[in-house]
């Protein structure tokens, strides 16, 4: 630090790290303009009896080098940041109008559709079937799938009750048992579900609105049609 005419004449790269912190405000944001001045200033105003020394200086000039990249690959990666969430974008308005298979235990019977899905088998089954139930929780169809290998077996119902009468369209529950040794055990289940939009979150993430089963996000899924 040097003294002219009682003047002190503070390090350039403090009063720098100094404004840029203060930038809260919203105003005083200092440049790389603004940082050569103050350098300037600081040659301008230093004690001829002691300049400052040859290391020193480079050792500033390097720091500001440092700062200058700095900006341009902060710079970089907004721009990186931004083509990212513009193929974001891009991929969730494709989704809508396709159907994809996501955990659940119920479904939506659209009127001259069907309702379908998957069981998902941990362990080899003699007897799968999958029950279909309405509103009020009454059985109104019952699929047999008879013995099955651990993985996913497809499921598919086309809408009629056991007299093969058309059931009305709405959602009804799905639920897939096996049987095993120690008797019956409740599956999980996957249901196709149509993607009616799209919310593509602040952070980036993709989140599905599916048709009467509400919001999931893009990793849950399991499948896309």
């Amino acid at each position: 630090m040097s003294t002219v005419n009682g003047t002190v004449t503070s390090d350039v790269l403090s009063r720098y790290q100094l404004q840029s912190q203060s930038q809260s405000s919203g105003k005083g944001e200092l440049g790389k303009t603004e940082f050569m001045e103050l350098m300037l200033a600081q040659l301008k105003n230093q004690n001829p009896l002691e300049p400052q020394a040859n290391g020193e200086f480079i050792a500033q000039l390097a720091q500001f080098s440092s700062l200058e990249e700095m900006q341009k690959v902060s710079g970089s990666v907004d721009n990186m940041v931004g083509e990212f969430r513009s193929a974001q974008a891009l991929q969730a308005s494709a989704m809508v109008g396709r159907s994809v298979l996501v955990p659940g235990t119920a479904g939506q019977l659209e009127a001259g559709g069907e309702l379908s899905g998957n069981v998902a088998v941990q362990a080899s089954t003699s007897d799968l079937r999958v029950s279909i139930k309405n509103s009020a929780g009454e059985l109104v169809h019952q699929i047999e799938l008879g013995s099955a290998q651990p993985g996913y077996h497809a499921f598919s119902w086309d809408g009629t009750n056991a007299d093969g009468e058309q059931l009305p369209p709405g959602k009804y529950e799905v639920v897939a048992e096996g049987s095993y040794s120690g008797g019956t055990e409740q599956l999980g289940t996957l249901i196709s579900a149509n993607v009616d939009s799209v919310s593509l979150g602040g952070a980036g993430q993709i989140t599905l609105n599916l048709a009467s089963m509400g919001s999931i996000a893009l990793s849950d899924v399991y499948q896309i049609n």
